[in-house]
């Protein structure tokens, strides 16, 4: 079984916090809500969700594509995050994905790419099924396409 073990150290008396893991890689955190100016200076706990949904979806997809011989000139993710007000906790409700994509690909190793992603690989991903419905949409070279 692999252990996964991180570091948070307070930086200031509020909200700020820096998470650190065994590598020295580190991540700012912060409640900008919690704040009276209202400005962060990190990024919020939930907003980490959403940001790891696409990282480790990215992470598959590249590992995907490169085994099938696709070649990516550019990669850009947007996830947006739906989640009610007012409630505690305020679980993400709905997820969107959309996958930008340049180079010599075909839409539909993309395609699959994004779906084995999503639908079977993505560690974060099956972690927000049980409560959050993840829909997607990619483009390659500038043509968009949704996935059902």
């Amino acid at each position: 079984m692999a252990t996964v073990n991180v570091t948070l150290e307070q930086l200031d008396d509020a909200f700020h916090f820096r998470a650190s893991n065994a590598d020295g890689n580190t991540v700012d955190i912060d409640d900008a809500t919690a704040r009276e100016d209202g400005v962060g200076k990190g990024v919020g706990p939930m907003q980490l969700v959403v940001m790891a949904l696409g990282g480790c979806s990215a992470v598959d997809i590249v590992s995907i594509l490169r085994k099938s011989r696709q070649k990516i000139d550019t990669f850009t993710i947007d996830v947006t995050g739906e989640k009610p007000d007012g409630v505690s906790p305020s679980l993400y409700e709905r997820i969107h994905v959309h996958y930008a994509l340049t180079g010599a690909l075909d839409e539909k190793r993309v395609r699959r790419a994004v779906d084995l992603s999503l639908n079977k690989y993505c560690s974060v991903a099956k972690t927000l099924e049980p409560t959050a419905r993840i829909t997607a949409s990619f483009s390659v070279n500038g043509e968009r396409f949704d996935l059902p």
